[in-house]
């Protein structure tokens, strides 16, 4: 298969790291961006807005065309959860069968309730779904920070080349043939990550975090088990490993924007201020999927009513630190 030429789909932060990721493991990396104003910066000065001090690879080609972009062997799908759609379906026309399209957002979009990878079926059925999640933070890996992430694909064998492909010295993607699994790992550890930041911001203490932290984890794991993923992908990279790191550093816009919110600032200012925090997405649409198919999942539960502001966040807290005593599970 070797997978010589990528394209990243996207030239924030995150598909930025991952165009210099693939350029260290020796590929021919086409990076595109819809916004020309970037392009632009972009080419003249090799830095990105987004990651300042990080320079840009001299081979990163860059494009305003996705059907430069489309003809790669491979493309990184890096746009927002709720954007996935309209890209794919974009791409979908210009690709070529079996080009292997891997979602890097970690959400469940809203309204139909789907996961990324059956939207891309929907939008781009020629294509081959993939997705890549994990335990990262873009500055780490555009500084070629060891990190370790997850790549599936229903395929283990696509899965397996397409890791290949972009490990290099520093990034380690595990292969996995759960997608689901790792789907449902990166959208639900958002969610959480908002409940960790308000814990934070409202100055609970560690002790606190940590229960939150390991009783969220429960929930994650329900909610797997309801779809059928597998256990060792959500003690994983993907789940257990991502829920970690972004429960815990202010690097993580979901954590930040949960501390805001447990500092008692209003949404639309954190909204401003910090930008966009895919839980505040994934919450309503996680909880719906949980009544669905009967899961219980209070703290989630918790952070879909403080986004709505139908509950405040002192009386979240209270409805979880009143729930009746039972036995650990």
């Amino acid at each position: 298969m070797g997978f010589k030429h990528i394209a990243v789909i996207g030239a924030g932060a995150w598909g930025t790291a991952l165009a210099l990721t693939c350029a260290r493991a020796g590929r021919q990396v086409t990076l595109w961006e819809h916004d020309a104003a970037i392009v632009a910066q972009l080419k003249a000065k090799r830095e990105s807005a987004f990651l300042p001090g990080v320079r840009l690879d001299d081979g990163i080609a860059l494009a305003t065309d996705l059907g430069d972009a489309a003809r790669a062997d491979a493309i990184l799908l890096v746009v927002p959860a709720q954007h996935v759609r309209a890209v794919a379906a974009a791409l979908a026309p210009l690709l070529a069968a079996q080009t292997p399209l891997i979602v890097c957002a970690k959400g469940i979009e809203r309204g139909s309730k789907k996961f990324m990878s059956e939207v891309i079926a929907e939008t781009a059925p020629h294509a081959l779904p993939a997705i890549l999640s994990g335990p990262s933070f873009a500055r780490d890996v555009a500084l070629g920070m060891p990190t370790a992430v997850t790549l599936a694909a229903s395929d283990a064998a696509l899965a397996s080349e397409l890791a290949k492909a972009v490990s290099s010295a520093t990034f380690r993607p595990y292969h996995s043939s759960d997608i689901r699994g790792v789907e449902i790992g990166g959208a639900a550890k958002n969610v959480l990550a908002l409940a960790a930041g308000i814990v934070t911001g409202r100055g609970l203490g560690h002790s606190a975090t940590a229960a939150l932290t390991t009783r969220g984890f429960a929930e994650l794991v329900r909610f797997g088990r309801a779809w059928d993923a597998k256990p060792e992908t959500l003690m994983g990279l993907s789940g257990l490993g991502d829920l970690i790191l972004t429960c815990t550093s202010p690097q993580s816009r979901n954590f930040t924007f949960g501390v805001k919110l447990g500092r008692g600032e209003k949404l639309d200012a954190i909204r401003r201020s910090t930008g966009l925090a895919e839980g505040t997405f994934t919450a309503p649409v996680l909880l719906d999927m949980a009544r669905d198919r009967g899961v219980d999942m209070p703290i989630s539960a918790a952070v879909a009513a403080v986004i709505a502001e139908t509950m405040s966040i002192d009386a979240a807290i209270e409805s979880l630190l009143t729930r009746p005593l039972k036995a650990e599970a």
